[in-house]
């Protein structure tokens, strides 16, 4: 008898400006057995940002969707609240379908995660150094105060993802890191079909 195992949650996580947007991206157009959660903020959209980066939203409409326990995880950071919106299960274009589904979220999301989920896989991605995160975080348009708030708060959020992550990959070269977490999801999908595979074959017995 067929027994289909639960989705897996891959969590991409880490500071800002180490490329989780654009890895999630490409990990997604590659794996058509993936689906990317699009998350909500309140925080303004950078000049430059694509509108559907994530759900932009004002404070109180965010508010009232926590309120009713419309989020996986929420946190606020820097003054602005981030959350990921549970998943529509149906096979539609805002929901998985039975897809794996990849968050690509803040250390304190992924926190909340793993205590909820502690099957999720964690995975932390980091800039190649100090100096490249923070050229990153000005290219795509902070400005500098938010720059050196991001850098002061990096160190605590790359020692506390440390601690719970199954995973971690430089992006020192896009490429490369798509390479190194799709192969990452691809070995945990084989010990999760394995696990499976082997308790449908005691429960036989």
């Amino acid at each position: 008898m067929y027994h289909p195992r639960e989705p897996l949650v891959v969590v991409l996580c880490g500071p800002g400006g180490v490329g989780k947007g654009t890895v999630a991206r490409r990990l997604v157009e590659r794996d058509p057995k993936l689906w990317l959660s699009r998350s909500w903020t309140t925080r303004t959209r950078r000049v430059n940002e694509k509108d559907d980066a994530y759900y932009f939203v004002d404070r109180p409409t965010f508010e009232a969707k926590a309120s009713s326990g419309g989020f996986m995880e929420w946190a606020e950071f820097l003054g602005n609240l981030y959350g990921t919106p549970w998943p529509d299960r149906l096979d539609t274009a805002d929901g998985p379908g039975g897809r794996d589904i990849l968050l690509e979220i803040d250390v304190q999301g992924a926190t909340q995660i793993r205590h909820a989920n502690p099957g999720a896989l964690v995975i932390l991605l980091l800039a190649p150094s100090q100096e490249e995160q923070q050229m990153r975080l000005e290219q795509r348009g902070d400005d500098d105060e938010h720059v050196a708030l991001r850098m002061a708060a990096a160190i605590k959020e790359i020692k506390a993802a440390s601690d719970i992550a199954d995973a971690e990959v430089v992006n020192d070269s896009i490429d490369q890191a798509v390479d190194e977490i799709d192969a990452i999801i691809e070995e945990r999908r084989r010990t999760a079909g394995k696990q499976l595979h082997g308790d449908a074959v005691q429960g036989s017995r």
